[in-house]
C-alpha cells in the first residue's frame, strides 16, 4: 500500500480504544501525516473502521455518509446515564412483566425515518467542546434531535435481561439512543452491553485487519 499517495485501511477496533487512538497508533506506524478515520466508534464498540491516508483523505465524508450496520446486546431493566458500561447504572426496574412479543413488537416503532435525541455522553461539540466532556464535568447541555433512518432493527436473540439485535441505519445514528428509546417503549429502562460494527457501504469487517497485525505488517522500521 502506497499510504503516502493515498490508501484506505480497514481495522477491526478493538475494545475501550478510541477511533483517535487507533488512527494515532496507524500514523506513528507508516509514519504519514495525513490519516483520518470516517465515522467514529465509542470506546466500549469494536468492529469495523475506516482510515483514509494521503490523498484518500478527500473521500472520508463519501465513506462517513455510507449505511451503517452493527450487532450487539443490550440489557433490560436498567438504565446508566451514558447508555452503556461507561458509567454505573443509575436506576433499576422490574421487567417481569415483560415479554419477548411485546419486545419484539415495540422495535418497529424505530424502523424508518426517525427523530432521535443524541446520547449526553456523545463525541458531539456544542461550542467546539464534545458533550461527554460537559456530561462528566456534570454542566448542564441543551441537546437537540435529529433525524435518521433506520432500514432494520432485528431482535436476534432474547435471554432476559440480555437482548441481542442487529441493526442497519444511516449516517448520524446512535445505537445508544435507539437502546435507550426501545427501554421507555417498554416503559421501562435499557442500556447497551456490546456493539460491533459489521459494515460501513461495501465494506465489511470481515475485510478488516487486527491492529497488531496491520502494525506488525507495515510498521516502519527506519527514516528512508
Amino acid at each position: 500500500m502506497n499510504f503516502e499517495e493515498g490508501a484506505v485501511v480497514l481495522i477491526d477496533k478493538p475494545l475501550e480504544w478510541t477511533s483517535f487512538d487507533v488512527v494515532s497508533k496507524v500514523r506513528n506506524a507508516i509514519r504519514v501525516k495525513k490519516v483520518g478515520h470516517a465515522g467514529t466508534l465509542d470506546p466500549l464498540a469494536t468492529g469495523l473502521l475506516i482510515l483514509c491516508t494521503g490523498k484518500m483523505t478527500k473521500k472520508i465524508d463519501e465513506y462517513q455518509a455510507q449505511e451503517k450496520e452493527y450487532e450487539g446486546e443490550l440489557l433490560l431493566g436498567k438504565t446508566t446515564p451514558s447508555i452503556d458500561g461507561e458509567t454505573e447504572v443509575d436506576n433499576e426496574y422490574d421487567i417481569s412483566a415483560i415479554t419477548e412479543t411485546q419486545i419484539r413488537e415495540a422495535v418497529k416503532q424505530f424502523i424508518g425515518t426517525i427523530s432521535q435525541f443524541p446520547p449526553i455522553y456523545s463525541a458531539i461539540k456544542v461550542n467546539g467542546e464534545p458533550l461527554y466532556k460537559k456530561a462528566r464535568r456534570g454542566e448542564p447541555v441543551e441537546i437537540k434531535s435529529r433525524e435518521v433512518t433506520v432500514s432494520a432493527f432485528e431482535i436476534t436473540k432474547i435471554e432476559l435481561p440480555k437482548v441481542a439485535f442487529r441493526i442497519v441505519c444511516s449516517k448520524g445514528t446512535y445505537i445508544r439512543s435507539l437502546v435507550r428509546d426501545l427501554g421507555l417503549a417498554l416503559n421501562n429502562g435499557a442500556y447497551m452491553t456490546a456493539l460491533r460494527r459489521t459494515r460501513i457501504g461495501n465494506f465489511t469487517v470481515q475485510e478488516a485487519h487486527d491492529l497488531p497485525s496491520f502494525i506488525a505488517q507495515y510498521k516502519v522500521t527506519k527514516i528512508e
